[in-house]
């Protein structure tokens, strides 16, 4: 099965069926590719209504679980936080091939898989 565009609430429910499933997230962004990896334990989203300026998100996916992070020696660290953001604007794009989720947004291109 090819790629398929997905509206949003589909691709939150088939994400939502991968909690408990160790993942590996892939943002590129301009020249810089970075790897987490992590346990998902569950996934939601936040909506800022209130925000000041641009920099903050309207709108995230917010993927939740213990992880690491690829640090600039390319070597894996702890999640800050157990959690990864995701900013989501007007122009996302979401996408599942049936074993690979793919979202890109104005800023950046993510994948999600199983790790």
């Amino acid at each position: 099965m090819g790629q398929q565009y997905l509206p949003i609430e589909e691709f939150n429910e088939k994400l939502k069926s991968w909690a408990g499933k160790k993942i590996k997230i892939t943002k590129r962004e301009l020249n810089d590719l970075d790897e987490t990896v992590m346990k998902l334990n569950s996934v939601s989203y936040s909506n800022n209504t209130h925000r000041v300026d641009d920099y903050v998100p309207e709108h995230s996916l917010l993927l939740s679980g213990e992880g690491e992070i690829e640090n600039e020696g390319n070597q894996m660290e702890p999640l800050p936080a157990p959690l990864y953001e995701i900013p989501l604007d007007d122009a996302s794009e979401y996408k599942f091939d049936g074993t690979l989720f793919s979202l890109s947004t104005e800023r950046a291109a993510y994948k999600i898989e199983e790790e």
